[in-house]
């Protein structure tokens, strides 16, 4: 009844009006949304184009171009490069939740990963350990929110965001931007960061004084007394190493595709220790036997039901 006193008290023509004002707002929106995207797609293509000598000539025995940064209260890692995958394939292979949870747990540190959805937001809940297997009761969850900010036939971005870690870190955030490129390639820009507090600090600082000691990442800062690159310590070297990892992982998931199912997860673990061994002096964590049986565990873990 209301709705018609209103509609009385409006007349026809303001409804008319009302819903063509509407349809107008929707559309702009729209309009919007698909200039935002093509305006990624053109920036990342531009960056493509900046990057093209980097990417043929580095130390990565790849397409790859790896760069960080750090300040007062936190640290990002970013990673371009470019993949002999078409785009399409990119995109249907990454444009999954449960997908990224069989890319997260390849990473060394990756306990356990569940996707799960709510009326309004998709869920990861990551579990992060050591680099052993362990109980999940003695891991620390970190639930990132999945988005697909876009999934267009010319662009892809993918951004997976956590407010709270452990020891006081909190921001987290993985993105991941994809392109097609004229020859059948796709180019990538993946990004990991977070923010710290004083605990996190604190605690970084611990660590680098003691079983983090030693450790580096991959950029170069000069030279050694016998020659050999000197690479950047400290937490830069930190958020490298780990925005390596996560790239190597969605690298391996990638490169299983055209393997047989039943045989994709051992092809997975299979291709990520080996781009790790690539790296030896950043990345050597564990012994290939002990990284296939944890992760072997932690898989067939993660596939139980909830």
């Amino acid at each position: 009844m209301s709705m018609i006193n209103n509609s009385r008290k409006i007349g026809w023509s303001g409804w008319i009006l009302l819903f063509f004002a509407l349809t107008v707002f929707s559309s702009r929106g729209l309009a919007v949304s698909v200039v935002t995207e093509k305006q990624s797609a053109a920036s990342l293509l531009a960056q493509y184009a900046t990057l093209s000598d980097r990417l043929d000539h580095n130390q990565f025995q790849r397409k790859l171009y790896l760069n960080s940064s750090e300040s007062s209260d936190g640290t990002k890692g970013d990673i371009y490069a470019l993949v002999d995958y078409s785009f399409a394939t990119v995109s249907a292979a990454l444009n999954s939740p449960s997908r990224w949870c069989d890319v997260m747990i390849l990473h060394v540190n990756t306990k356990n990963c569940r996707a799960s959805t709510d009326k309004i937001t998709t869920f990861l809940t990551v579990s992060i350990g050591t680099k052993k297997f362990q109980l999940l009761e003695d891991t620390y969850p970190i639930e990132f929110s999945y988005r697909v900010i876009a999934a267009t036939p010319n662009y892809l971005e993918i951004q997976l965001s956590a407010e709270k870690g452990p020891l006081s870190t909190s921001n987290y955030r993985i993105q991941l931007q994809a392109v097609p490129l004229e020859n059948g390639w796709t180019f990538l820009h993946f990004t990991y960061s977070y923010a710290y507090g004083l605990a996190g600090r604190l605690a970084m600082k611990a660590y680098l004084a003691t079983i983090g000691r030693g450790k580096v990442g991959f950029t170069i800062t000069g030279l050694e007394a016998n020659g050999e690159p000197e690479y950047i310590g400290g937490v830069r070297g930190v958020v490298e190493r780990n925005t390596m990892r996560y790239y190597l992982a969605i690298d391996a998931y990638l490169a299983a595709i055209a393997t047989p199912p039943p045989l994709q997860f051992q092809k997975r673990l299979q291709i990520w220790f080996a781009g790790t061994e690539q790296y030896p002096r950043q990345l050597h964590d564990v012994e290939k036997a002990d990284y296939f049986d944890m992760k072997l565990r932690e898989y067939r873990r993660q596939q139980k039901p909830q």
